[in-house]
């Protein structure tokens, strides 16, 4: 996979796209080639004890250029865009162009189009939605919203739903309201090359099937047993998909054959919240073909 031609050597990139479809090759090429930092966009590759099944850079790909916000965090932390806004803005300003890449789409609009200043969520108000989830009330939950915040959020995905219920039980204020009070962004979008790599469904099918064959042989069984000790489904690190599956199947509550189709399942229905994510507010981005293979 070659990089683009035209992006200026001076120019912070962006590069946005699905899981598996080629987006780290894509910045590790353009770092190897023009210089610069591959800055991690992506809420999971974050935390330090999900390695393989997170699908961050091999040590030989972060040995070929400089890397950053990759594996930085304890997997018992809590993490969120604020928490990334706030490490990634001194790289903004550093000595080498950002080459940032990730499929976490907010983490990109965050940067780009502002993020607004929501105190943090108290400890109470999280574990009651966290139990509300878990005993499958997102209904309930997506009708106690404003009808604003309703209107604007992904109410197909659960955690879109939880964060939008936790902010408005915790401040009185609807995630909207929160949204049309935001501040100046940290990168406005015209001075970075913005790309997306779009990823046809019967294109990125086959990658995420070969790539979940290829993190079993590279051991993610055995992260996974590492993982074991102190599993908490609850923990935003226990969200990297194939963690509960493989889980699952190493207290033998299904086959690994189960794991992996259930672990599948989920990458190509997260693949496409990620898709329509990226056609809804990634419009004015560059839109650039995925690999022809690989």
């Amino acid at each position: 996979m070659r990089a683009p031609p035209d992006i200026p050597p001076d120019r912070p990139v962006l590069i946005a796209g699905a899981t598996a479809s080629g987006k780290s090759a894509l910045a590790l090429d353009i770092a190897a080639r023009d210089g610069g930092v591959v800055v991690n966009a992506d809420a999971l590759q974050v935390f330090a004890n999900w390695r393989i099944l997170s699908a961050r850079p091999s040590r030989e790909d972060e040995a070929r250029a400089p890397h950053a916000l990759y594996g930085h965090v304890p997997g018992d932390a809590p993490y969120s865009v604020g928490h990334w806004l706030r490490e990634v803005a001194p790289l903004l300003r550093g000595p080498e162009r950002p080459i940032i890449v990730g499929g976490t789409g907010l983490y990109f609009t965050a940067l780009t189009e502002g993020l607004a200043d929501i105190p943090p969520i108290p400890p109470e108000v999280r574990a009651r939605a966290d139990s509300l989830r878990r005993d499958g009330a997102l209904e309930a939950m997506i009708a106690a919203l404003d009808a604003e915040t309703r209107a604007r959020i992904d109410t197909a995905n659960p955690m879109r739903v939880q964060r939008a219920w936790e902010v408005q039980t915790a401040t009185g204020r609807g995630l909207a309201q929160w949204q049309d009070a935001t501040p100046p962004p940290l990168l406005s979008l015209a001075a970075a090359a913005a790309l997306v790599l779009d990823s046809p469904k019967a294109w990125l099918t086959p990658r995420i099937e070969r790539r979940f064959e290829q993190m079993i042989a590279d051991g993610a069984l055995d992260e996974a047993r590492a993982n074991m000790p102190d599993w908490t489904p609850e923990r935003l690190s226990s969200k990297v998909i194939g963690a509960a599956e493989l889980i699952a199947h190493l207290r033998g509550e299904m086959t690994l054959a189960d794991a992996r189709e259930a672990a599948l399942i989920a990458t190509r229905q997260f693949a496409k919240r990620q898709r329509t994510w990226f056609r809804a507010r990634m419009k004015s981005w560059s839109w650039i073909d995925p690999p022809e293979s690989g």
